[in-house]
């Protein structure tokens, strides 16, 4: 009888790695982890210098904001010149948005495109011919549980981030010849400063969305423990929480269920008035089971 090994996970012993808005929520959780596993880090985020108690010493930090070209390529100079080369690019920067499509402003898609889709996109445009050169490579893109199932009044983040999860799964075959591998997180609501980003027009949306990230049962921490060890088993979708599981579950097991449940979520929000209502919870009383 033949016995099949396990296969091992990836060691970030020594890995040169870049982290993306890594001086809170889930990214510092991801660079904490990295850190204590001996890895050099270099992290990104929009400060001029990183705020005092937000990274563990040895971080390296640049300023980086992933809307803009010129920092990009800073970034690229920054790790050729110092860490010669880059074994892993986490590109978890973003915003949070929200809105009915009638409501929220293009201002308001213009911006989160540009931070939260184009920065993904600009980060693999800038650092995969550098991996290709060295014939290796991961990188790990921030999504959402919203890249795969698309709740009402929340358009513009189910597009990004659903841009998110194609982005990564067209390079996952694409860079794979490469030995490049590429995963994707895609967490549900956690509790993280993400709030604080939102600044649209739909008011009510936006109060209903702070509510949920800042009521929400699980932390950065715990959200970084899961998606850490998805990517060291070098997992491609990466759900981080039994309410992920049940809400993709339920759109490709049980579609009926996912639409009624998404049709009541629709009526609801319709108004304005009331709360962007759980989905999970909807689909767990309309009976959805995890396959």
């Amino acid at each position: 009888m033949r016995i099949l090994s396990a296969k091992p996970t990836r060691s970030y012993a020594a890995a040169r790695c870049l982290v993306t808005g890594g001086c809170s929520g889930l990214g510092q959780a991801l660079v904490k982890l990295l850190v204590a596993d001996g890895a050099r880090v270099l992290v990104g985020d929009v400060h001029d210098t990183a705020p005092e108690g937000s990274l563990p010493d040895g971080v390296d930090y640049l300023r980086l904001d992933v809307s803009r070209d010129e920092d990009w390529d800073n970034a690229r100079n920054w790790v050729e010149s110092t860490y010669g080369g880059l074994d892993l690019l986490i590109n978890n920067a973003g915003i949070a948005a929200g809105g009915r499509i009638d409501v929220a402003d293009m201002d308001e898609w213009r911006r989160i495109t540009d931070i939260n889709l184009l920065g993904v996109a600009r980060g693999c445009h800038t650092f995969v011919p550098m991996m290709k050169q060295q014939s290796g490579g991961q990188i790990v893109n921030t999504a959402s549980l919203a890249g795969l199932v698309h709740a009402p009044a929340m358009a513009s983040y189910n597009a990004v981030k659903a841009g998110v999860v194609a982005i990564s799964e067209t390079l996952r075959s694409e860079l794979a010849p490469y030995n490049i591998t590429v995963s994707v997180i895609c967490p549900s609501f956690f509790r993280t400063n993400l709030a604080s980003s939102f600044g649209g027009k739909d008011v009510d949306m936006e109060a209903s969305g702070v509510d949920m990230i800042n009521k929400a049962p699980r932390s950065a921490d715990q959200v970084a423990a899961v998606a850490y060890s998805g990517m060291k088993a070098e997992k491609h979708i990466i759900l981080t929480d039994r309410d992920g599981h049940i809400a993709y579950a339920a759109k490709r097991y049980a579609r009926p269920v996912y639409d009624r449940a998404m049709k009541a979520a629709g009526k609801q929000v319709g108004t304005g008035k009331t709360p962007t209502p759980k989905i999970v919870e909807k689909l767990q009383a309309l009976g959805a089971r995890k396959k």
